[in-house]
């Protein structure tokens, strides 16, 4: 989303009041910043957690996170500072996106859908403390491994990270502080940036479309008072329709094509406020190529298969059905975008390092490295905790990845061969990051599938779980490094955004396990409440890498996809980096491949929100919207999310729907 018409307040009360320096003395790790932040962070990550399993798709929050921080601030004695609400954000973040790193939305859900007929081993469910254990496995690689990533791609190469300098624009904004020296290396268009908040589909985080940050005329941003009843309103509207759909099923399954297209081809249509929040985040260019996908997916290659024979069973089965055949062309596409967005970063990293380094270019380089760090040695993290925090995880999370599967799940060689893939895969997936705000960790997690379809053939569970392992590393490198680039902007200090992001990985493990072992006791996951569809992709390639067989005809299907949006993605990415300014409206292979993957219902809401974001801010303008929509879709969002809370709670305790009416297709929760 763009935050254009929040500088314009700025601009005046700069002009009225001396600057506020950012110089780094200010208050940063507080104790306050820190529990607000573990406070939204757990509110975030019962949200994602329900998200994930119904779509697949994370928000990183990041940008919510420090308005809502801001306005909780407010009702404080003392206003927080702009460094404790960088702290707070970064916090919140690292708590609320734990249902991603370890795997609750994809690779869990994945084990517990293994046949033991059919893989040889049964399904694999793990308990409570399992579930503990293998969290606290993969929880701090990618914490560690954040600092040394910091100082190359942001302090020395100074690369833009879209979304992070959106979130320390908005923060300078809401502390009426002057606009931050973003300092990115210079390309033609890189001035300020400013960029829609970072998503994630359970195992990849969607490009977000850059524009141009204008500085104008003066005017009003949104107000305490006004921030507060626009939340508020967002947040009951959103809470009080998903309790009504949980009531009565219908609600979100409604029938808008007919009963027949319902039952028959799964095309209903979900209202639900929480989907158009995502939308309005996303922008409409996402959500459209989102239902080009979905129309291509559903509405040509699901009759296509069904009625040649190719996916002769029940459209929804995902073994014999249609969505089980597009699920296959929906992984051609995630793998072609996210390797050929790859290639420019690889290329860039060995003319700078490679070529240099034997060409003996090193020399200039070195000689400026000091004089960038503008931290002093106290606020940095230093690096003997990184070097023993990097072999303590990876000593801990082999130990503890061995206790919880044991020899027949992955042997501990093969554990720590993915932690360092992870290593070497966040590098990539983090400067692919740094350059055009997309961190393809989907691509990222199919090589190291790849991989150990080599290391370890024919063990489906080592394949997934190495995947997994490798993934959560890139994954959530990418995401801190976005926080460290807001602090970076704020001047935070790094050493206490890693003390915050340590805490709230830590908290974020029993609140993730608890709230995943809540809802595997109250609803059948994968089932119809909580498809969690990236669960099948996991699995569906570790059978693919072991067997070699694909459904009938998909092939085909899948290299023409995936050559066509290679090419897209060449264009894209050359484009993007061109600054080119219709970029935007390229197709995102990613996007388009998430309409594959998810019924028409999940798509078809988020284009609501996303033509919503268009409307309003084609007629009130870049400059004069300000970030009040932010505002309502972060409501919206946070009050489906929160609620489905109490709904979780009426289902554990045997409250069930109190009517049925119009769910004759069938696809309603609750309802037989």
């Amino acid at each position: 989303m763009s935050i254009a018409g929040c500088l314009r307040r700025l601009r005046r009360r700069v002009r009225q009041s001396p600057d506020t320096p950012l110089d780094g003395t200010q208050a940063d790790f507080t104790i306050r910043a820190v529990l607000l932040g573990l406070l939204i962070g757990c509110l975030l990550c019962f949200t994602n957690l329900y998200f994930g399993l119904q779509t697949g798709w994370i928000s990183m929050m990041s940008l919510q996170s420090a308005l809502i921080g801001f306005l909780l601030s407010r009702l404080l004695r003392r206003p927080m500072t702009a460094q404790e609400n960088v702290v707070l954000q970064t916090t919140a973040v690292a708590t609320g996106t734990m249902p991603l790193a370890a795997g609750f939305v994809g690779i869990l859900p994945a084990l517990g859908l293994l046949d033991e007929e059919r893989d040889g081993v049964p399904p694999v469910h793990l308990s409570w403390i399992a579930a503990v254990g293998w969290s606290c496995a993969v929880a701090f690689f990618g914490v560690f491994l954040s600092p040394p990533l910091r100082k190359q791609v942001i302090i020395e190469e100074q690369l833009a990270f879209p979304s992070g300098t959106a979130t320390g624009q908005l923060i300078s904004v809401l502390h009426q502080l002057p606009p931050p020296d973003t300092g990115v290396r210079q390309r033609r268009g890189y001035n300020a940036l400013a960029s829609e908040e970072d998503e994630n589909i359970a195992y990849i985080a969607d490009p977000q479309e850059t524009d141009a940050l204008r500085v104008s005329e003066p005017a009003e941003v949104v107000e305490d008072k006004e921030g507060w009843s626009a939340l508020t309103y967002s947040f009951a509207a959103s809470g009080v329709m998903t309790l009504a759909a949980y009531f009565f099923p219908v609600v979100f399954t409604i029938p808008l094509f007919g009963t027949y297209l319902a039952s028959e081809w799964l095309w209903t249509f979900t209202p639900s406020l929480s989907y158009i929040g995502q939308g309005i985040i996303m922008g409409f260019p996402t959500t459209l190529s989102m239902n080009l996908g979905m129309l291509v997916g559903w509405g040509i290659l699901s009759p296509l298969s069904k009625y040649s024979g190719w996916a002769p069973g029940p459209v929804g089965d995902m073994t014999s059905g249609a969505r089980g055949w597009i699920l296959w062309v929906s992984l051609a596409i995630m793998c072609s975008d996210s390797v050929v967005s790859l290639v420019p970063v690889i290329v860039e990293i060995l003319q700078k390092k490679v070529w240099r380094g034997i060409r003996g270019g090193d020399g200039e380089d070195d000689s400026g490295k000091e004089s960038k760090e503008v931290e002093t040695e106290d606020r940095l993290v230093p690096m003997k905790w990184v070097l023993w925090g990097l072999g303590g995880s990876i000593i801990l999370g082999t130990g503890l990845v061995w206790v919880v599967f044991g020899d027949e799940g992955i042997k501990p060689w093969a554990t720590l061969i993915g932690f360092i893939m992870g290593g070497l895969l966040s590098v990539l997936g983090v400067r692919a990051l740094g350059e055009t705000d997309l961190n393809p960790v989907s691509g990222l997690g199919k090589i190291s599938q790849l991989l150990f379809a080599w290391i370890q053939p024919g063990n489906i569970v080592a394949n997934i779980i190495a995947g997994g392992v490798a993934e959560a590393g890139a994954q959530q490198a990418g995401d801190l490094m976005q926080d460290l680039k807001t602090g970076h902007l704020i001047r935070a200090s790094p050493r206490a955004q890693f003390f915050g992001q340590l805490i709230g990985s830590c908290l974020s493990i029993v609140v993730t396990t608890t709230a995943y072992t809540l809802y595997q006791r109250a609803y059948e996951i994968p089932g119809p409440s909580f498809p969690a569809p990236t669960a099948y992709v996991w699995l569906s390639l570790a059978r693919l890498l072991r067997d070699g067989e694909l459904p009938q005809k998909s092939a085909v299907f899948m290299v023409g996809f995936a050559l066509v949006f290679g090419a897209i993605a060449a264009a894209k990415t050359y484009a993007v980096r061109a600054d080119w300014p219709y970029a935007k409206w390229i197709p995102s292979g990613v996007a388009f491949a998430i309409g594959f993957l998810n019924t028409p219902s999940f798509s078809l809401a988020r284009l609501i929100g996303g033509v919503v974001e268009h409307l309003y801010y084609t007629r009130v303008g870049r400059e004069h919207g300000g970030i009040k929509l932010i505002v309502v879709a972060s409501g919206f969002v946070l009050g489906e999310g929160v609620v489905s809370v109490v709904s979780l709670v009426l289902r554990t305790f045997g409250v069930g729907v109190a009517s049925c009416v119009g769910c004759g297709h069938g696809l309603c929760g609750g309802c037989p």
